[in-house]
């Protein structure tokens, strides 16, 4: 036999939650969180900002990773497949803009947008690479540039060259506050 429910006893009864309510109230939440983001990145200090946000996950800070660029400078002449080229002035012009230890170079290799590929692959993102690696290794082997004080990075299709750009990196970290 079934129970049965007295028109009184409908006021005890607890009405369902609504599905859109909970999500009214977790987009509420999300607004909450952006603003709060938005006015953090208001805030005037962003290293002390960074810094603490760093800190909260137990990570230092990295190196800078996109300096403010200078100075530019391209090499040019490659032969289709191939990561050689005369680089006699490109070594003259990092030896005197790395003359300031604030500054890193970035070398960026890049390939013709057709048919320049590297020959053992068939890849032009190694061709690329190849390039900025060939740069790289004359600025250091000639002691031009210190291997930390270059960035290299790759960009194929573009043009048979590799563009150095100088860019300030701020001043390098103190070590007068470290205990020895």
């Amino acid at each position: 036999m079934s129970a049965a429910v007295s028109p009184d006893s409908w006021d005890d009864i607890a009405p369902a939650r609504s599905v859109w309510l909970i999500t009214l109230a977790d987009l509420a939440l999300l607004l909450i969180g952006f603003f709060v983001l938005l006015q953090a990145h208001r805030e005037a200090d962003r290293a002390r900002l960074f810094a603490g946000l760093r800190s909260g996950f137990g990570t230092e800070a990295p190196a800078p990773a996109d300096p403010m660029a200078v100075a530019r400078a391209r090499v040019d002449g490659y032969a289709p497949g191939s990561a050689n080229a005369e680089l006699g002035a490109t070594i003259a012009w990092a030896r005197d803009v790395a003359r300031d230890t604030r500054t890193v170079i970035t070398i960026t290799g890049s390939t013709a947008p057709t048919g320049d590929v590297d020959p053992r692959t068939g890849s032009a993102a190694i061709l690329a690479a190849d390039r900025a690696r060939a740069v790289a290794a004359a600025l250091v082997a000639q002691g031009a540039v210190p291997p930390d004080r270059l960035i290299l990075r790759v960009t194929p299709g573009q043009r048979r060259a590799v563009t150095l750009s100088v860019g300030f990196a701020g001043d390098p970290p103190s070590d007068a506050g470290d205990p020895q």
